[in-house]
């Protein structure tokens, strides 16, 4: 089946600044709402750095991860994993998870290297105010970061979908069934960043662990998460 290619026209009245004349010569700091909006998250925190309830609002979307998608980003645009995280951090905004349980399926997918630990970092904080997080991950750093972890495999598609092994990181390394252990055995002999450990995380890995999922798992597999 094919489809036609969208197709865009810019409103001649505001020639695509989606405002009027009379608002956007409204001006804070030299900028009006359109360039204010073409701004990322990082940005704006320098530029409303005098403005504690703005600056409170956009602390927590670089905290998740998305300090680099813009004000006025359509949300058409994100991926399944920023989608995520977005909501992940109208979350963090709450001061009380207690009793909550997130499911997240592969957050980590379009983040840089360093916005994974920073992610990590925004889920410890959830942790902290109550909430407990299932994650369906193959990213190592998230894995190893796991309290307890459900190993499916050992292939993926038809040849997949069953547990492989289950307990802490450590033990998914020492299972030599486990192709996510013979990876991860390797990344536990780095240092752990500090403050990565999270408590009452479990993390639902799958298929290979040293490439990302390609088909989702279809059955949710549940295991009581151990305090560290």
């Amino acid at each position: 089946m094919r489809f036609l290619a969208d197709v865009e026209l810019i409103c001649e009245e505001c020639r695509g600044t989606r405002y009027k004349s009379g608002i956007l010569d409204v001006r804070y700091r030299e900028k009006n709402i359109r360039e204010v909006l073409q701004m990322t998250a990082r940005e704006a925190l320098s530029f409303f750095a005098a403005k504690p309830k703005i600056i409170a609002r956009l602390k927590v979307l670089e905290e998740a991860g998305l300090g680099y998608l813009r004000l006025g980003q359509s949300a058409t645009t994100l991926s399944g994993g920023e989608a995520q995280r977005l909501k992940l951090a109208a979350h963090l905004t709450r001061q009380d998870n207690a009793g909550v349980l997130y499911i997240f399926d592969e957050p980590t997918t379009g983040l840089h290297f360093d916005d994974i630990q920073k992610l990590l970092g925004a889920f410890h904080k959830l942790i902290e105010g109550g909430a407990s997080l299932m994650v369906i991950e193959h990213n190592l750093d998230v894995i190893k970061s796991a309290d307890w972890v459900i190993d499916l495999g050992p292939e993926g598609g038809d040849q997949g979908g069953r547990v492989i092994a289950t307990g802490t990181p450590e033990d998914i390394a020492a299972a030599r069934i486990s192709h996510t252990g013979r990876y991860l055995a390797r990344a536990l002999q780095e240092n752990r960043p500090q403050g990565t450990s999270l408590s009452k995380i479990s993390d639902i890995a799958g298929e290979k662990a040293s490439a990302l999922a390609t088909e989702p798992i279809g059955s949710t597999v549940g295991a009581e998460p151990r305090a560290r």
